[in-house]
Parts: C-alpha cells; structure tokens; sequence
C-alpha cells in the first residue's frame, strides 16, 4: 500500500504540473485611457466629447470619438464641448463634413462636403459667439433611417473659426478642429473589431534613425485606429530603451492593410534587440515580440528572425485538452500498475 500511496502523490503532483501550464498568463496593464483633450488644443478652439454610450465606458476610443452600432430607425444623441481658448471674443461655426479612409489614413472632406452620415446629423446650434476663454456645449442627434443600408459611415463635426474676405483682407483665414465620427449600421448586435500584426521589420529612415514598421491587418468588421508602444531590450552590452510611441494616425477600414511606424533614436546602437511591440485600438490588443538588427544602409531594411517573429500561444482550450488526455493516460497507466502488484 505505501508504493501506491507513493504513485498516488506523483500522480497528484503531475496533475498539479499539468494544470499550472494552463493558467492563462497575468495581462499587462493597457495605456492610460485619453485626457479628453482634443489633439489639435493647442490652437485657439477645443473641442471634445462628453458622453459615451454604456456600453463602450471602458474604451477609451468612445471617449474621444462617437463611436456606435445603430440598428435602423434608430436615434441617438451626443454632447460637444466647444471651447474659444483665445484672449479675445470669437465667432465659432459648428458644422458637420464628409469623412472617408483611405491608405491607412482617417481623411477629411474639403469644407462642407456631405454624405450620407452628415445628412443623419443634425445640430441644436450652428453658431456659437464665445468670450475669451468661455466654453458652449452643442447637442448632436443622429437619426438613422428604417431603410438604411448595413455598413459603416465616418463623419467629422467641426468647430470652425476665420476672417472673411472683406475691403482689407482678400484671403479667407480659417482655423477648425474636429471629432470624428464612427457610426455603424445594421441589425442585431455589433460587429467584433480584431486585428492581426502580420509583418515585423526594422528599417533605416533617410534621416539615420531606426525604425521598426508593423504590417497591421485589419480582421474585424469595424473601423480601427491603431496606437501602440516598442520596449527594446537584451541589446548590446544588455542594453534596454524604450518605450517609443508608434506614430499615431493608422486608421483601417474593415479588412484594410497598412504600417504602424515607432520611429527611434538615431543613437541606437544597431543590434541585435529583443523587441516587444504592442499596439491596440479601443479595448484590442496585440503583442508581437522578436529579435532584430537595425540596417547600417540609410532607406534599407533589416531581417526578422523567424523564430521569434511572432508572439504565440496554443488557446488555453487545446493546452487544457492536451493536458486533460495526458491526465488520464496517466491514471490508466497507475491502474494497470496496481492491479498487476495485486
């Protein structure tokens, strides 16, 4: 009996073995969520967002944008802040424009173009006269058609400043900040957004800078503007540096493809690196790790290692199925055992 109780433990002790290997890993904490400060603030207008829907508390893409899944017929309302951040009164045009994406770009429509998402928008107010420093708020209402078509529709609405043409000034000076707008259409619920980092590579800007460039792949069905951050480390003389923000400015329509850039210090030494790049949009994220050489050439590109291009696990499920069989092959193995000491 105590040679049993002795398998008896091992077999406890592989069990345990086995079930720690499908613990899913610790997830790391995601950037900070935007201050809510538009990016253009600088100038003398802001404009931001203040509501969100329920269900989109936790993205942080919500909260800078409107971004929604209507079905048709229905309705809609948002509040915008606009704010006059100069010294002086000013005369402030809210309107709403035609959006589009295009190569990787979120790209505006010239002054008031229209499209169909503008002509679902309306506004309580078209003017606004601001003192200096002082802030309006302007209600938004978007009225999706019964007949609307499924798909998804970009807009911006702009708040707009300027001097006209007049006897002393014969060119228009205008100024305008935006908030984009991401509305989707269709029945049921939303459509999931997801995406995949295909291609890893550094190359070596014009300039003498390194850069590591991520082919993104646009998996979803939703729009996806893309954000991230590169840690290097294990360099020469165990080296780290970092994190460098990858330039912002990716958007990807469903199923588009474009490069994220994390443009780096020209003062890197060349490699090899250990990279970690982590890029995500609203509540997706992805990390990619792998092993890199910075190019000597100006405007060449380096190699990946393929061993390490691409971070990846087994789903927890198949590990667990793995581990499940590995279990049980265990138990009959013991029990034979058993019952030939009997």
């Amino acid at each position: 009996m105590k040679g049993a109780r002795r398998y008896w433990v091992l077999l406890l002790v592989l069990a345990f073995v086995q079930a720690a290997g499908v613990m899913p890993a610790a997830g790391h904490e995601a950037p900070g969520a935007p201050s809510g400060r538009h990016p253009a603030a600088n100038r003398t207008i802001g404009i931001k967002l203040l509501d969100a829907p329920e269900s989109r508390r936790a993205d942080p893409r919500a909260h800078a944008y409107i971004v929604d899944h209507l079905a048709p017929g229905s309705t809609i309302e948002r509040r915008v802040e606009v704010t006059n951040e100069s010294s002086t009164p000013m005369h402030v045009s809210v309107y709403a424009a035609a959006a589009a994406i295009a190569k990787g770009k979120f790209t505006f429509a010239p002054q008031r173009t229209p499209n169909e998402l503008t002509g679902w928008t309306s506004l309580d107010t078209a003017d606004l006269e601001l003192a200096a420093s002082e802030t309006a708020r302007v209600r938004t209402t978007i009225r999706v058609p019964r007949d609307a078509a499924a798909g998804e529709r970009y807009g911006v609405i702009w708040a707009q400043t300027g001097t006209g043409t007049d006897r002393s000034h014969n060119l228009t000076m205008l100024g305008r900040v935006g908030l984009r707008m991401y509305i989707d259409v269709g029945p049921g619920g939303e459509p999931p957004s997801d995406f995949k980092i295909e291609r890893l590579y550094p190359t070596r800007a014009r300039d003498g800078r390194g850069e590591l460039r991520a082919r993104i792949h646009n998996t979803g069905g939703r729009a996806l503007d893309v954000s991230g951050a590169l840690s290097l480390f294990d360099g020469p003389g165990g080296l780290r540096a970092g994190p460098f923000a990858a330039k912002t400015g990716t958007t990807l329509a469903p199923s588009d493809r474009a490069e994220a850039v994390v443009p780096l210090d020209a003062r890197l030494p060349d490699g090899p690196w250990t990279v970690k790049l982590t890029l995500k949009s609203g509540l997706v994220e992805h990390t990619t790790r792998a092993t890199i050489t910075f190019p000597t050439t100006l405007g060449s590109a380096g190699a990946v290692a393929a061993s390490a291009a691409q971070q990846g696990h087994l789903p927890t499920s198949v590990v667990a199925g793995f581990s499940a069989l590995v279990l049980i092959a265990l138990c009959l193995l013991l029990s034979k055992f058993l019952r030939r000491r009997r």
